[in-house]
């Protein structure tokens, strides 16, 4: 027996510190959750992504009563842009959430295994790796690429 230790990297550090163009997505982020429809966890999340040609599309959670029937904000992203962008890989992608009681987040929020699961199939699809801002007003996590978010990830072998 033998024990296998994984290593991943992830930078924190302030918005002023970030591109630009990474500030704009954490903004777009911050604004997308202000288009979630929570009403039973209170919890909003927003995502916005940023594609190869410059695009930024947004999504949100959207829950429902019947829990398996809503998705959430990474997921409703990269799907939508998926659909509306197939041949534009997906460069970057922004995440920030509010709290029950419609605050940001102090702490960054991590992607839930299904989400993290897409962003691995969107990095797979894309030929590069997916750049993570997870916004928290303390401080952001970027992580490049997703395996440092799903380092025993599950792939088509």
């Amino acid at each position: 027996m033998r024990n296998l230790e994984l290593n991943v990297t992830v930078t924190t550090c302030q918005l002023e510190e970030l591109t630009s163009d990474e500030q704009q997505l954490v903004k777009k982020a911050i604004e997308a959750t202000e288009r979630s429809y929570a009403p039973y966890s209170h919890f909003h999340v927003g995502a916005a992504a940023r594609l190869d040609n410059g695009v930024v599309v947004c999504g949100s959670n959207q829950e429902n009563v019947a829990y398996p029937s809503g998705t959430c904000a990474e997921r409703t992203t990269l799907f939508y842009a998926g659909a509306q962008y197939p041949e534009v890989p997906v460069r970057m992608l922004a995440i920030a959430a509010r709290g029950t009681e419609g605050e940001l987040t102090e702490e960054p929020v991590c992607p839930c295994g299904a989400c993290r699961q897409v962003m691995l199939e969107t990095e797979t699809r894309a030929g590069h790796e997916l750049r993570t801002l997870l916004y928290g007003k303390r401080c952001i996590y970027v992580i490049d690429g997703v395996r440092n978010l799903l380092p025993l990830s599950f792939k088509e072998f």
